[in-house]
């Protein structure tokens, strides 16, 4: 007679383990964007596409001189690029469930949180480096920071802040869908009328009623305000109170169903 044994029960690791654990898989993902530094294509390029192109294409019509449109656009475009990077999480994501990668990481003595964890704490390099890289090539195109350090790095804290909010949202979908194109394309039509749809580009005073009631209160005008008011100078209580509701609510909402559909899936 065959005796069956009886599964082995859940491994349980404690917070500190499953913390340090989850350090040592974003040391993974940080090494694998030195080793492929092609990876950061979409954070390097991308900024200065658009930088340039909105600023010299489009500065003189909406703001009368691409001078006065780059001091205006350089905060807003900072929001709508690190938010661009927040969404790559899901795609790496996905492709690590579909490569075997995660079946690895099973087998090993780990908590089963910490690739989970350790993709989004990686993230945080790319958001810097985006946000080095536009800062570089607007300071080059004339932009100047009206406030001072202090204030600076308060708005580089709270738009990595809100694109770790943010970021959970890619890692629902990754963890849904089953490839990673399918993540790319399903992030795409979420983030482009998130994005277009606010006070990003242009001001939301010319756009029609029902779309400028949405672009005052979206999250990404809100959070472009608030680093128009720590960059270039002015209030910042009221956009900076709508970005912390918009953020929490976007944890709130996400953080549950990432988890949820990470432990699904793996």
């Amino acid at each position: 007679m065959t005796t069956i044994a009886a599964p082995a029960p859940p491994r349980r690791v404690s917070l500190s383990s499953s913390t340090r654990h989850g350090l040592s898989l974003a040391w993974r993902g940080i090494l694998k964007i030195r080793k492929n530094p092609e990876q950061l294509a979409d954070v390097t390029i991308a900024p200065i596409i658009f930088l340039v192109m909105f600023v010299y294409l489009f500065g003189g019509a909406i703001m009368g001189s691409t001078g006065g449109y780059l001091q205006m656009i350089v905060p807003g475009i900072m929001v709508f690029n690190i938010l661009q990077a927040s969404m790559t999480v899901g795609v790496q994501l996905n492709t690590d469930v579909t490569k075997g990668v995660f079946d690895r990481f099973r087998a090993m003595p780990i908590a089963r949180s910490a690739p989970l964890i350790g993709a989004v704490l990686a993230d945080i390099v790319r958001y810097l480096v985006c946000i080095t890289v536009l800062m570089i090539v607007a300071t080059i195109m004339g932009y100047r920071i009206q406030t001072g350090p202090a204030e600076f790095a308060l708005a580089v804290v709270l738009a990595i802040a809100f694109a770790l909010a943010f970021c959970w949202a890619s890692v629902f979908v990754g963890m849904l869908v089953k490839s990673p194109g399918a993540v790319q394309g399903l992030m795409f039509v979420v983030l482009m009328p998130l994005t277009f749809g606010s006070n990003v580009f242009v001001p939301t005073g010319t756009m029609p009623g029902w779309l400028k009631a949405w672009a005052d209160i979206s999250p990404v005008t809100q959070m472009s305000d608030v680093l128009r008011g720590l960059m270039n100078g002015g209030a910042i209580a009221g956009p900076l109170t709508g970005s912390l509701i918009w953020m929490a609510a976007a944890l709130a909402v996400f953080f549950p169903l990432a988890t949820w559909a990470y432990r699904k899936r793996v």
